[in-house]
């Protein structure tokens, strides 16, 4: 029963061939050499993926760049006085169109929170009835590509209320200017008790040497007197003559005692 269908089968066919020294072969390391080439096919094809990637993600960058000077164009009033403003927005919107065949679409985030990881806080402003860190306004437009960030985008954010009012409430601005006074009010003690405290041991000196009796008081120092100077030169002998006269006038008064 087992010959019957094999013979069956091989009628028309010819036999394969086994090549000499098959036999032989090591199966199992010819499989593992396989699998090592099959592993660096696919390294090398990762890699090059990612090569293609990184230069598609720069050449959507550069076109992004270009919507953003269309866009700038468009605002040109010469331009548009000139008609060209339907020209470039026709342009923008091409070119916006194939953007988004490549995946990369505008981001919309007027209302939202700021996530830093897609926005780019560029300034404040004060909004009532806004919760902080809302963002109010885009200032550049972010792109996201297919589930990555292409670009961030450049948002004003709204800032707390407290803002707002110590804006409004002129006591604060009252209030801050005085501040640095205050702070210079415990300086200013400190500052007229230093000459008092120096003149506290002058006093004290002058108490603690008391004068004596019968002693003059130590004159103020100034020039030394010229008398010292006549002293301390030799004595000249005075003459027979002049002595006489110097006794002279002391005579008459004698002889007007005695009249008396």
């Amino acid at each position: 029963m087992t010959d019957a269908p094999t013979a069956s089968v091989l009628d028309g066919h010819r036999p394969l061939e086994v090549p000499p020294g098959v036999e032989s072969v090591d199966l199992e390391a010819k499989f593992t050499q396989l699998l090592f080439r099959a592993s660096l096919l696919g390294n090398k094809l990762t890699e090059q993926k990612q090569q293609a990637r990184a230069a598609q993600r720069e050449l959507l960058g550069v076109l992004v760049e270009v919507d953003d000077a269309l866009a700038a164009l468009g605002l040109d009033r010469e331009l548009v006085a000139h008609g060209r403003g339907a020209g470039l927005e026709a342009t923008r919107r091409r070119l916006l169109g194939r953007l988004a065949k490549a995946g990369v679409k505008p981001m919309r985030l007027e209302g939202l929170a700021a996530d830093p990881a897609l926005t780019e806080i560029v300034g404040t402003e004060v909004r009532p009835g806004v919760a902080p860190e809302t963002v109010v306004q885009t200032v550049v437009t972010g792109f996201f590509w297919e589930q990555e960030v292409l670009r961030r985008a450049q948002v004003v954010v709204a800032a707390p209320e407290s803002a707002l009012r110590s804006a409004e409430d002129p006591r604060v601005e009252l209030i801050e200017p005085q501040q640095p006074e205050q702070a210079e009010k415990p300086q200013r003690p400190e500052q007229t008790e230093k000459p008092e405290q120096a003149e506290k041991p002058k006093q004290a000196e002058h108490l603690e040497e008391p004068e004596k009796p019968g002693e003059p008081e130590a004159a103020e120092p100034g020039p030394a007197p010229a008398e010292p100077a006549a002293a301390e030169a030799p004595a000249r002998p005075v003459p027979p003559r002049a002595r006489r006269q110097a006794k002279a006038p002391g005579r008459p008064a004698k002889r007007a005692k005695r009249k008396k």
